[in-house]
């Protein structure tokens, strides 16, 4: 199909920005609607002159949005947040702000639209993060029935919050934790693959109205993904049990910090394993090939070696 012009909620965040280099290296004309466009600015050299601008909206701005979709052939909405801050709240962010992105590009006749949601997102949930993730999945399918739905499980590469945590935990603590015996499992996503597969349901119609589990090619319990953070940095630590009532109590102090690293609705996620629905359509059906953690830490995880060096290791 037709893709000139696309506008990307959140595309100077960590999925965006993959995405939007992608689309520009396609020669797409590339609007990131964002909050902050300055922050966005480190965009603009992945493209030709005038191919990639930056647009301030808030998402919570209807109007806005509508302004911010108005001539796109296609719309991401690959807004996200990890912790509640300031009017960013899970419901306005992950809930009302895809009701409003969707009501937007029906409105304005746009063909194609793609919402990032997560793998666990589930309108019941007794996470706040995953019911609000739920409860935008389900207005978004109600008011575009054509819209493609991609649940990504934890998704890493060298700008993740996920696995860069660890290390820097490992380079400064004596233990890292292992939430409830650190037995629920994932199946990290790499974060290329999760934009190229965005790129290919622009492109590919057939994919309208299905939802997509993108997941990476092993599963890993929490367990297992720690040890591998101390094997790719080169450190021995302890690894700690921690009862998960007594981590959600210790994260009751820990999000009152201005950038927590960890709160109660995070531990209650904790509870849930992060892997793909078995059956469910994938990378594979989008055809990209998944990418194993084991393949990309080290071009990373380097930084966290007790020389900041990389040296050689099976994964090598």
């Amino acid at each position: 199909m037709a893709m000139n012009n696309v506008t990307i909620f959140g595309g100077s965040g960590f999925v965006g920005r993959h995405l939007v280099k992608r689309l520009a290296e396609k020669g797409v004309r590339v609007r990131v609607a964002v909050r902050d466009p300055e922050a966005a600015a480190f965009l603009q050299p992945m493209g030709g002159v005038g191919q990639i601008a930056a647009m301030r909206v808030n998402i919570r701005d209807p109007e806005g949005v509508r302004r911010a979709v108005r001539g796109a052939d296609a719309v991401v909405n690959a807004v996200g947040i990890l912790y509640p801050f300031g009017a960013q709240k899970f419901e306005a962010i992950h809930h009302q702000g895809a009701h409003t992105i969707a009501e937007a590009t029906r409105a304005e006749g746009v063909a194609r639209f793609v919402h990032v949601s997560s793998i666990g997102a589930d309108a019941d949930s007794s996470s706040t993060y995953a019911a609000s993730k739920g409860r935008g999945e389900r207005a978004v399918a109600a008011i575009d029935a054509a819209a493609t739905i991609v649940r990504p499980s934890v998704i890493f590469g060298p700008e993740d919050g996920f696995f860069n945590r660890f290390g820097a935990m490992a380079r400064l603590m004596p233990a890292l934790p292992l939430p409830g015996g650190g037995h629920n499992r994932f199946q990290p996503v790499y974060v290329g693959d999760v934009a190229q597969a965005i790129v290919h349901i622009l492109e590919d119609g057939a994919t309208s109205g299905l939802s997509y589990d993108l997941g990476g090619p092993r599963v890993h319990t929490f367990k297992e993904l720690m040890q591998l953070v101390l094997e790719v940095t080169g450190r021995r630590r302890l690894l700690l049990p921690i009862p998960l009532e007594v981590l959600k109590f210790k994260a009751t102090f820990l999000q009152l910090l201005p950038v927590p690293p960890l709160t109660r609705d995070q531990v209650e996620l904790m509870k849930y394993d992060n892997v793909c629905e078995e059956g469910a359509p994938g990378l594979a059906d989008l055809g990209v090939e998944p990418t194993p953690a084991e393949a990309v830490l080290e071009s990373y995880m380097y930084r966290y070696r007790r020389s900041g060096k990389l040296t050689p290791s099976r994964f090598a």
